[in-house]
């Protein structure tokens, strides 16, 4: 006899919506991922999810796919993880798509976050006289759209902090020489990460340790993300150690102090077309906001891949810009208390050492196996 679902109903209806959703992560933005399903009689009988900015969202695609297999939606329930629109943007309102189907129930797993439009939706159908229930997995829901929520509230890049470390919490033995940490399938689950994304960043210190490429070597990859380098030593363009700057200047950043910007370095790299953006100083150290928004605004990239090294990390969590941490856990122990940490830096920034009162907390949202390794996914707790 098989095993009960452990999920009550609707916990279950939605959570093959969240699972739906995932499905247009590559192709939705600049619009959210989101799923929906039709249930009749405790069974989902139809589904469907946005799949590609421009084309039809999720709830008429579900509406869809049960009139193509002869349900009528009239006689469903419709679950779907994100309040549906109110609006005309590339496609007509999701409301009247549900109105236009006779749909009476709606469940929402979480209300719209743009301040545009929030709400709207739900009071539309509502006044209506469609009977709607929001807050269904809305945690899940709400990660979801963490990106989009990071696009339309702070106008910036959502940022992936990716770590590859030991169980001891190293990314790289002592001296910091290259040297893979993490298995062959967890490489291939980055490369995948950098498909995604639209830039690649890391620290001054990983682009002379490294001498990193930052491209995409899948073969569906059809451009390349940008490499962008934080650092407040710039090289000159002609330095041929760097493979950034003989091979991908046009697709290298730098991000430096104003000060740095201002210095014959940086011109002489902008008149070789690399690109050499001043951030301004914050209380510790580089404030690395104005770039992600700029690499929104100007490049359109919705999402930037982080690689660098545990300065860098730390800077990103600190500054609350680590919008999502994909670690990658080798079962490995080095064992050096000197070598290098995922994360550093806290006691640099101040003349503390700090306590575990002071800590910068996140929540597991995901757990995966990547070969022998561990594909853990973090958000921070407080972000909603």
């Amino acid at each position: 006899m098989p095993a009960a679902d452990p999920l009550p109903d609707r916990d279950r209806f939605m959570a093959r919506a969240v699972e739906l959703a995932g499905r247009g992560l590559f192709k939705a933005a600049p619009n959210p991922c989101v799923g929906a399903v039709l249930v009749r009689g405790g069974e989902i009988v139809a589904e469907g999810w946005h799949t590609a900015y421009g084309a039809p969202h999720a709830e008429r695609e579900a509406i869809a796919d049960a009139r193509a297999k002869s349900v009528d939606p009239a006689a469903c329930d419709l679950y779907v993880t994100l309040e549906p629109c109110n609006h005309h943007g590339k496609t007509p309102p999701c409301t009247e798509a549900v109105l236009e189907a006779g749909i009476r129930r709606v469940f929402v797993g979480c209300a719209d976050p743009n301040p545009t439009v929030a709400g709207g939706g739900g009071d539309f159908l509502r006044s209506r006289g469609v009977e709607v229930t929001f807050g269904i997995r809305e945690e899940a829901c709400r990660d979801l759209i963490a990106d989009f929520r990071t696009w339309a509230l702070q106008e910036r890049s959502y940022c992936i902090l990716k770590l590859a470390q030991t169980l001891d919490g190293r990314i790289a033995a002592r001296g910091g020489q290259p040297e893979a940490v993490s298995c062959a399938e967890s490489h291939c689950r980055v490369q995948e990460l950098r498909l995604l994304c639209g830039a690649v960043i890391i620290g001054g210190n990983t682009l002379r340790a490294d001498n990193p490429r930052l491209d995409c070597r899948l073969p569906e990859a059809t451009r390349q993300p940008l490499a962008v380098v934080v650092t407040r030593r710039l090289p000159w363009p002609d330095e041929e150690r760097f493979w950034l700057l003989m091979h991908r200047h046009r697709e290298l950043i730098f991000w430096t102090s104003e000060e740095r910007a201002a210095t014959d370095q940086a011109k002489a790299l902008e008149a070789s077309q690399v690109r050499v953006w001043a951030l301004p100083e914050g209380p510790c150290g580089l404030d690395l906001a104005p770039g992600l928004r700029r690499l929104l605004a100007e490049c359109g990239v919705h999402r930037a891949l982080c690689e660098g090294g545990g300065r860098l990390a730390y800077a990103l969590a600190e500054q609350g810009l680590a919008d999502e941490m994909k670690v990658f856990l080798a079962p490995r122990v080095l064992g050096d208390a000197g070598a290098v940490s995922a994360f550093s830096g806290a006691a640099a920034l101040g003349d503390f050492a700090p306590h575990m009162s002071q800590t910068l907390d996140f929540r597991f949202t995901g757990c995966a196996a990547s070969g022998d390794d561990l594909e853990l996914t973090l958000r921070p707790r407080e972000a909603r």
